[in-house]
């Protein structure tokens, strides 16, 4: 795709709106021009009128019809999980790298998120769970702040449930039966064979730097440990600097980046 061609947005219909948790939803977007994207990567979403955010994409359907789950946190993105089947989205994309699903072959896949983190790998975890990845075993472990802000509840529980999948919380709540803890906890056991692992982390920056430093210490090597930076990008092209650490630019050679080439970047605060 042309680099005129990611600057300037799509307008495509929302397909659907389905609820997540209280503050998130999941827009199905009807099928553009753009090129399909892969697993890790991003749109830039532009709510007409009000602004445009990146968001990574959660499901990538057959028919090219794209899913993006996002948390209303501010102006724009409120905007966009109030709008509904038939309004119009702008979508400029794919950007940057997403997640080597090759890298897996013949060793353990561990996903490993923490709160919206899930979103992006999701697209991963439907792969694994349709047995698409040529992965020796994969395990997927959840962590979230309390039981009702578990994304995809109905899908850990159903058919990614051969994935083995743990689930932790920072605050139980009466009735809850899992694990509490942060996502580390899920760590003790997972691990069988540290130096043929690959695993994929997503969530805030904090819990990322302390799961990847973990792995590390218990024998997983550095490049097999992806990480998806999150910065906030406007062009998508490397070209306006707002998402540079350094000589990294997360929008072009990110957001999934490898421990051993992004440990100095995750060290960095946001701007």
């Amino acid at each position: 795709m042309s680099t005129l061609g990611t600057m300037v947005p799509t307008l495509v219909a929302v397909d659907w709106a389905r609820p997540e948790l209280t503050d998130t939803v999941t827009l199905g977007l009807a099928p553009h021009l753009g090129a399909p994207p892969r697993p890790g990567q991003f749109h830039m979403l532009w709510a007409i009128g009000i602004g445009e955010v990146p968001i990574s994409v959660s499901g990538i359907g057959p028919d090219g019809r794209l899913e993006h789950t996002i948390r209303g946190v501010g102006p724009t993105t409120n905007a966009l999980v109030e709008l509904g089947p038939g309004d119009e989205i702008g979508v400029r994309g794919p950007f940057g790298r997403g997640w080597d699903i090759e890298a897996p072959r013949e060793k353990d896949l561990l996903i490993i998120a923490g709160g919206l983190g899930l979103a992006p790998l999701r697209p991963v975890i439907e792969l694994a769970a349709s047995g698409a990845l040529d992965a020796d075993r994969v395990q997927l472990l959840i962590g979230a702040r309390e039981p009702g802000q578990v994304l995809f509840a109905d899908q850990i529980a159903g058919n990614w449930s051969d994935l083995s999948p743990a689930v932790t919380v920072d605050v139980a709540e009466p009735g809850w039966s899992e694990r509490v803890g942060p996502v580390t906890t899920l760590l003790d056991g997972a691990l069988r064979r540290p130096s043929r692992t690959v695993a994929m982390v997503c969530g805030p920056e904090m819990m990322m730097t302390v799961v990847a430093k973990q792995l590390v210490a218990w024998g997983v090597p550095p490049r097999q440990i992806q990480l998806s930076l999150e910065r906030n990008m406007r062009c998508g092209n490397g070209h306006c600097g707002h998402c540079q650490i350094g000589a990294l630019f997360t929008c072009v050679d990110g957001p999934v980046v490898t421990w051993a080439a992004g440990q100095a970047a995750l060290g960095v605060r946001e701007r």
